[in-house]
């Protein structure tokens, strides 16, 4: 008995993803609603800069695609940015595993606000309000966009197919711009009724607020914003509820 996953994360962090869900039994399609594409600009300043912030491990590999610099201290909002920092050899890493509040928490607890600028390695859209927080107890917060999001025009036609014919149980929610983009989409394919046998599994209270108007099987939601839980919430799932492995 199998349950089945639409993944909406882009290809990159989609991929690992769903190698962690597969050593729980789960089946994955995998469907990127956001393209990532990096943003043409010079190779920031880090002159008077104590610490990047990073906000997504997209802002790691954008900065990693300027820069060779690796000494720098990172401060992650959670693991799968932090983990790829890592990778990307960075050896000062620290996580706040959770969302832009908790990092402004923890920067403002590790970090003096009179030892230099904290520079924000961004997209073009923002969640939170790292910036406010952080000039509020005192940083220079700086932010440069180092990438930008597309969002696809259409499901990808074998997600469609998935969808219709019953074939997945789910789809996973990331960010309240990839739950309103994966409902545009279900409305512009005119297949948005097919929620109703769908379980929504969403990083946070942010995300599932996007889709909540719509009724669903389930929507779960991770008990703190890290993709730990998230993977702990959908293992929880599956031991409390029976699923037919989807017919191929």
């Amino acid at each position: 008995m199998a349950l089945s996953l639409i993944i909406t994360r882009p290809q990159e962090d989609a991929e690992p993803l769903a190698n962690e869900l597969a050593a729980l039994g789960v089946e994955s399609l995998l469907a990127p609603l956001l393209s990532i594409k990096a943003s043409e600009t010079k190779m920031p300043d880090l002159t008077d800069v104590q610490a990047l912030l990073l906000t997504s491990a997209n802002g790691v590999r954008a900065f990693t695609h300027l820069s060779k610099e690796r000494k720098i201290p990172i401060y992650a909002v959670g693991h799968a940015s932090a983990l790829a920092a890592q990778k990307a050899g960075f050896n000062k890493v620290k996580s706040a595993g959770g969302d832009v509040e908790t990092l402004a928490k923890l920067v403002c607890e590790k970090l003096d606000s009179r030892d230099g600028a904290v520079l924000h390695i961004a997209g073009s859209m923002l969640a939170g309000d790292l910036a406010g927080i952080l000039f509020q107890n005192g940083f220079d917060y700086r932010r440069i966009q180092l990438y930008h999001a597309k969002k696809v025009t259409n499901l990808p036609p074998q997600c469609l197919i998935a969808i219709e014919d019953a074939l997945v149980n789910g789809v996973v929610l990331y960010s309240p711009r990839t739950a309103k983009a994966f409902m545009d989409l279900l409305i512009k394919a005119e297949i948005d009724d097919c929620t109703l046998q769908l379980s929504a599994f969403c990083l946070s209270d942010a995300v599932a607020a996007k889709i909540v108007a719509y009724d669903w099987a389930n929507i779960v939601v991770a008990k703190t914003p890290d993709q730990t839980a998230l993977i702990k919430s959908v293992r929880e799932f599956l031991t409390s509820n029976n699923f037919a492995k989807p017919s191929r």
